[in-house]
């Protein structure tokens, strides 16, 4: 058979190579570039003529083209993260006489919308097997690495958590809602003695109150009407060994606070229907944004829990109190959420960052993670703008060109600002409010009157 009548010419096999791949590169022994497809080009957002010759590394992240082109060892079905998704490549080797002189790489799919399903599909068996692992574990789910924040009080906090984890002593953890309470009861369980045995949560201001009791103690079978089979074990029977999280725990129904705190100190608890009760070992972790010591003196919280319960307090900051983690903390939830939703965002514009710093963060991390979320979905181009903020934010502060206000007149609207919001949380109490804002009862009024807020 005569070979010429195979010979292809130059436009069409490139017509060939255009269209046979969804994405294809080629690179020489060294890494560089010496082909790429437009279609690749265009989900890298290059131009061809800009990357050819460049080593492939400057234009593909966490790529191995290089490496199968050092090693000559083909790669085949590799999973690969690259502009916020998941692909899949093979990588192969390219010889010439027997020796390597370069590799080329292509993508599993045939056509983008078969490339999104199994994307979507790979992402669902991840997290299926994140889940299956997770499945075998105590329950816990972050560490002293989860929580952020290089300020002074959070390095305190942190070292706190070192030092009282070791022991089985209470823990009572207060903050505004948003702060974080629960990475640091995570990360006392994970640093205890007691880290390989159950950590157990229940939200005390969750569950209604007839049901409370049985959610704590579990019942035997035929207590009440509906009740499973054979009963049911309550949190303290699923932590016996380990630690439980009381969480909300100033919402706790004042009746219930009693049957807690014989536990607490009896080591003894009765199921819902039982006559008998039976001992368990468990660590006590609590957490409440509640001002219990107000609730005391109103019989809303009983003083002996609170005593039994607070041995070691920790009190979070709030997000106002340590601006300083902004930085990190917005660097951190960027890459988190554009890793999620295959957004690319390569920058918050300055007006943004000035609108943070003003901004009092009443939601703290929670809110501050939710409108970077909704932020980087709203924004239309790789930066967040003033007009892909949630509406409200954009209305809480005016951001102000430079030289429009000076800093002070800035700062005293923002304080301005921040006393209010206090005033109208604590209902006008204007004592828990200076608590709140770490302020004594006589700088709260006269800052008050200096605002006309009184």
């Amino acid at each position: 058979m005569n070979p010429a009548l195979f010979e292809i010419p130059a436009d069409i096999l490139e017509t060939i190579v255009e269209n046979a791949f969804e994405w294809l590169v080629v690179v020489d022994r060294t890494g560089n570039i010496t082909y790429i497809n437009n279609n690749y080009c265009e989900f890298l957002d290059v131009k061809r003529d800009e990357v050819i010759g460049r080593h492939v590394t400057e234009i593909i992240e966490n790529t191995r083209m290089h490496i199968v082109a050092d090693t000559g060892v083909e790669e085949i079905a590799d999973l690969q993260y690259i502009r916020g998704n998941y692909m899949i490549a093979n990588r192969i080797p390219i010889f010439s006489d027997g020796k390597i002189v370069g590799a080329f790489g292509t993508v599993f799919f045939r056509d983008t919308q078969e490339w999104m399903k199994m994307n979507s599909h790979v992402k669902s068996l991840l997290t299926k097997m994140q889940s299956y692992i997770q499945s075998f574990d105590t329950g816990v789910k972050y560490s002293l690495d989860d929580i952020l924040g290089s300020s002074k009080q959070m390095k305190s906090l942190k070292e706190k958590v070192k030092t009282v984890a070791s022991s089985d002593i209470s823990v009572l953890i207060r903050g505004e809602s948003g702060t974080g309470k629960e990475l640091f009861a995570h990360s006392i369980h994970q640093l205890s003695n007691r880290s390989h045995q159950p950590f157990i949560k229940i939200n005390c201001g969750a569950i209604p109150e007839h049901l409370l009791e049985s959610e704590l103690f579990g019942y035997e079978e035929g207590a009440f009407t509906g009740a499973k089979k054979g009963g049911k074990k309550g949190k303290f029977q699923l932590a016996d060994g380990g630690t439980i999280f009381l969480d909300e725990v100033g919402d706790m129904p004042i009746n219930m606070q009693v049957k807690l705190l014989r536990a607490l100190q009896e080591g003894e608890i009765e199921a819902v229907g039982s006559t008998k009760p039976f001992s368990v070992d468990v660590r006590i972790i609590a957490a409440t944004n509640r001002p219990l010591e107000k609730m005391m003196e109103e019989k809303r919280f009983r003083a002996d829990l609170f005593y039994r319960i607070n041995v070691v307090p920790f009190l979070i900051p709030s997000l106002r109190e340590r601006m300083e983690d902004l930085p990190l903390l917005l660097d951190y939830f960027v890459q988190k959420i554009t890793k999620k939703s295959g957004k690319r965002i390569m920058k918050i514009d300055n007006r943004v960052n000035q609108l943070f710093q003003l901004y009092s963060w009443p939601g703290n991390i929670r809110e501050l993670e939710n409108v970077l979320e909704a932020s980087i979905h709203l924004s239309n181009d790789e930066v967040i703008s003033i007009d892909s903020l949630p509406e409200y934010l954009q209305e809480a502060h005016p951001v102000y060109p430079l030289g429009e206000k000076d800093l002070k007149e800035m700062l005293e609207e923002t304080e301005k600002r921040i006393l209010k919001q206090s005033i109208e949380k604590y209902k006008h109490n204007k004592l828990e409010a200076a608590k709140a804002l770490g302020i004594s009862k006589s700088t709260m009024y006269e800052k008050l009157k200096k605002y006309e807020l009184d």
